[in-house]
Formats: structure tokens, C-alpha cells, sequence
């Protein structure tokens, strides 16, 4: 009989002990503890709890989950038991089952805001928004004032199109505490998604008062104000790429069939079989671009604004280099004729007007090299640079072309592609390759 179920608890400081010693890596000294529980209370679902614990500290997972299922074998009721097994699952990327225990959970202590804040974690790990809003509802029925439920709740229908639930509550949040400055942003920025970017001028103005010289809410209050900015601030780029960070690749593989790192890896290979080049990646965000085209005989170099990208990045190690900068600023720093490949793959409907990257990236191609990079299409009716709803930018085909050739690239192929797809539509876009001369 385990001691969880029973007030009779004849291990409770040598488990404290244990605790203290695997958080401070005191690993061997933590294992001589819990052998100590066993010999005085076999099978207690706490020992073997901690030795999961213990176990994935030291890099032995298999043991890890030999543990914590034991641990929910011999107490299927404790609760503390199957999260931590749950967040086992969650951290080495198996979200399914991660989620199957926390729900079995959450339908068990419908109640437990920590298990409801994990189950929502996983689900947006998972990238299973639908679920994630769901559970949110549901924990508001228990805890309606909730600001941080409300928030995450709000940005989870924005995210998905519900943008009318989206405002009700930023709107609710501003009324409860008028200086909120997330949940003023929050608005704004469903205003702005939604068509309506007038109606966000006077959140705008609230937050430069709040905030001045924040470059984020001055952004948005040109957005709000009628005018395009040409470029989004790179804190805006870092805030959004760092919280996507941790399920990006599948988020964007998986969910929304983003195939674009490989299409270009395919066409680079093909020109380099041998692998013999040094690659500039622009915005190369997880790396999935060095993925696909494996170690090169060179240099392959990443560069992000969102430090968190990198760290995903890092994990593949095919890169030898990274720089955690924005982009315009690594093209200006960077000296001439040192790469075969540049590459800047889904970045510049972030970045923005293109007048200063295409040259750039021509001045620092050698002879013969080649700058690949997409866009999301602008009307050719309409202006050279839209900023689009959605906060990205289109270009116009015909001016991307035109600032290649004045760059001085040679031979400039646009190749129409869907880029990825949203909601179940596809994303229509174009992929440039620009060719610069041989000597």
C-alpha cells in the first residue's frame, strides 16, 4: 500500500532529501536516498516518482519511464504521479500521449489548475489550438476572472479566426484594468487583422503614452494611423518567433505543409552535389533549411532575431555558426564576395521593403552565386509593398524583378508556389532565385 493513500507516512523526510538532492544534481547521493524509502516502504509511488525524475536528470529515459509508470501502477489515483509522467511525454515531443494523460487527469480533478495549465501547454505544443480553447472554456467556468486564463484564451481565437469572442475579451480585460498594456495590444492588433485599423487608434495612443518610444506600439499606431510601415521592428519579429520556437517544425511542417526549405535545398544540391560551399541563411529560424541540405564542405551560417529559433536550430548541428541578429543589420555588417548562397526563406514578408537586401545580398554573393528567397504576392494593380492583415507583407512581382536586375543580378528566375497553408487554403507565393554574373 503506497503512503499517498494513508496518513501513516514513514518516508516523508527521506523524500524530501531526495527531492532537495536531484535538484541539485546530487544525483548518486539522491539514489542512496530512495534505495533508503524502498527498504523502509516498498512500492511507494513517491520513490518511484523521484526516481523517474532522477533517472531523465542523468540522460537515462528509458529508465525515466520505466519509473514514472511505475509510479501510476501502484498509485493510479495520485495525481502528482501521472503529471509528472505526462510531462515526461511532453518533453521528449510525444504530445499525444502527454495529452491522453492529462485529460484523464483533468477529467478526474476537473478543478486542478495545474493540470488544466499543463493540458493547455500540451495542446499547444501540439498544436491543437481547438483543444487548447476548449480547455480554456472550460477552466473559466471555474475560475471566471482568471486574467491569464482570459488572455491566452483571447489570443487562441485571434490566432484562429474567432476574432469577434477575440475582442469581447480584450475588451473585457481593458475595462478591468484600463493600463493592461497585453490586453491593449491585444485589441489592437485584432482590430487590425479584422479590417478595422482606425478603430485601434486610440489603443494605440494609450500604449505610447504607457510606453514611449516603445517601437512595437509605434508600429502598430502607423498601422492604426493609415500609413505602411516599410519594415516591422525586430522586436516585434523576436516577441513573435520566440513564442513559436518550441513547436515551429511542427507547427509548420506538419500543420501546415511547409515544404519550402526543401524545395530550395533541392535546387542547391543539385548546382553543388558535392556539397561544397559556405550558405548564408537568413532568417534560418529552426534550421529546418540546414536539415534538408545536411553538413556542407564549407560554411553554413545562420542568422535570426529570435534567440530562441537558434537554440532549436543549434539541436540539429549541421550549422557552424549563428548569429542572433535581425537581418538587415547582418546584411549592412557583412563584408563582399564571401558566400556561393544566400537564402532568406519565408522572412522577407516580415522584413518588408526590399531596397536595401537585394543589394546587399548581391555585394556579398561572389561571382557566380545566387540569392534565393520568397514573398507572398502583391496585386500588381496596387502598390509595391502591402502590409497585409494578417501582418505580413506581399510584394509585387514585377517590383521585385525590377530592384534584382538594378541590383545587378544577371539571370533572375520567379517561380509561382503555394507557400504553406492556413485554415485549409493555400498560401500563394513566389520563389526568386537571382543569379549574380561569373567574372
Amino acid at each position: 500500500m503506497s503512503a499517498t493513500a494513508t496518513s501513516y507516512d514513514p518516508i516523508r523526510q527521506l523524500l524530501e532529501t531526495a527531492t532537495k538532492q536531484i535538484e541539485k544534481n546530487e544525483l548518486q547521493e539522491a539514489a542512496q536516498t530512495l534505495n533508503e524509502c524502498q527498504k523502509l516502504w516498498p512500492n511507494d509511488a513517491r520513490t518511484f516518482m523521484l526516481a523517474g525524475l532522477m533517472a531523465e536528470k542523468s540522460g537515462n529515459i528509458p529508465a525515466a519511464f520505466d519509473a514514472l509508470r511505475r509510479s501510476v501502477a501502484l498509485d493510479p489515483n495520485w495525481t502528482p504521479g501521472e503529471l509528472q509522467l505526462a510531462l515526461l511525454y511532453s518533453r521528449r515531443g510525444m504530445h499525444d500521449k502527454a495529452i491522453m494523460h492529462a485529460e484523464r487527469l483533468a477529467k478526474r480533478e476537473p478543478s486542478n489548475a495545474l493540470v488544466l495549465a499543463h493540458l493547455v501547454d500540451f495542446a499547444h505544443e501540439a498544436g491543437n489550438t481547438e483543444l487548447a480553447i476548449r480547455e480554456l472554456r472550460r477552466g473559466l467556468t471555474y475560475m471566471p476572472k482568471d486574467v491569464q486564463l482570459r488572455k491566452v484564451l483571447a489570443n487562441d481565437l485571434q490566432v484562429t479566426g474567432h476574432r469577434a469572442e477575440a475582442l469581447e475579451i480584450w475588451t473585457s480585460l481593458v475595462q478591468d484594468n484600463p493600463k493592461d498594456e497585453m490586453a491593449l495590444l491585444g485589441r489592437v492588433t485584432t482590430l487590425i487583422e479584422g479590417g478595422k485599423p482606425s478603430a485601434a487608434i486610440n489603443d494605440t495612443t494609450t500604449l505610447l503614452e504607457l510606453s514611449p518610444g516603445n517601437t512595437i506600439y509605434a508600429y502598430y499606431s502607423a498601422i492604426a494611423h493609415g500609413v505602411t510601415p516599410e519594415y516591422q521592428p525586430p522586436e516585434l519579429n523576436r516577441m513573435l518567433f520566440d513564442s513559436l520556437a518550441a513547436d515551429y517544425d511542427q507547427t509548420m511542417v506538419r500543420g501546415l505543409r511547409y515544404q519550402l526549405p526543401k524545395i530550395v535545398a533541392d535546387k542547391i544540391l543539385k548546382k553543388y552535389p558535392s556539397k561544397s560551399l559556405s550558405l548564408l541563411d537568413l532568417g534560418c529560424g529552426t534550421g529546418l533549411l540546414g536539415v534538408c541540405l545536411g553538413r556542407l564542405d564549407g560554411f553554413l551560417i545562420g542568422v535570426d532575431v529570435s534567440p530562441n529559433m537558434i537554440a532549436q536550430a543549434t539541436r540539429h548541428e549541421v550549422y557552424d555558426r549563428f548569429h542572433a541578429v535581425n537581418m538587415l543589420d547582418a546584411l549592412r555588417e557583412t563584408p563582399a564576395s564571401v558566400y556561393e548562397v544566400i537564402t532568406a526563406l519565408d522572412v522577407v514578408i516580415y522584413t518588408g521593403d526590399l531596397k536595401a537586401t537585394v543589394p546587399n545580398a548581391y555585394r556579398i554573393l561572389m561571382p557566380a552565386g545566387d540569392l534565393y528567397f520568397s514573398c507572398e504576392i502583391a496585386p500588381e494593380d496596387g502598390p509595391d509593398l502591402v502590409l497585409q492583415p494578417n501582418g505580413r507583407y506581399a510584394h509585387k512581382r514585377s517590383h521585385v524583378l525590377a530592384l534584382c536586375k538594378e541590383a545587378g543580378f544577371e539571370d533572375v528566375q520567379i517561380e509561382d508556389l503555394v507557400l504553406r497553408h492556413e485554415a485549409g487554403e493555400p498560401v500563394n507565393g513566389f520563389l526568386v532565385t537571382a543569379h549574380k554574373a561569373a567574372i
